[in-house]
């Protein structure tokens, strides 16, 4: 049985898991960016954003590409789409569910009852 997918999706999670990765996230989906234009606004080291930015490649949600001296981020929109997709997956389960719950719900009801 192949896991790699259970496990990219653990990566994705775990990465997306922390506020100042999901705001370089955020960032990234605008196009892409240098590391320095990813860690200007955030409230660390360019060391500390760097250590993020690891984390956010070893997922696979960011690749990074280095010119010279200057390191260019992107997202990778297909790593992305795959947690969207589980997510959507789980969001129709319990919609069917909770669909099913509110006609057994409305059979219930006696008659004459709103």
């Amino acid at each position: 049985m192949n896991n790699e997918p259970a496990q990219h999706l653990d990566r994705t999670f775990a990465a997306l898991s922390d506020p100042t990765r999901r705001a370089m996230v955020e960032r990234l989906a605008q196009g892409p960016a240098t590391v320095s234009e990813l860690a200007a606004p955030l409230p660390m080291s360019l060391a500390g954003a760097m250590l993020h930015l690891k984390v956010l490649e070893e997922s696979g949600l960011v690749t990074s590409r280095k010119v010279g001296r200057v390191r260019t981020c992107r997202l990778d929109p297909q790593r992305l789409s795959l947690a969207e997709q589980w997510v959507a997956g789980r969001r129709a389960l319990w919609e069917r569910r909770l669909d099913r719950l509110g006609a057994f719900l409305d059979a219930s009801k006696p008659d004459g009852e709103a």
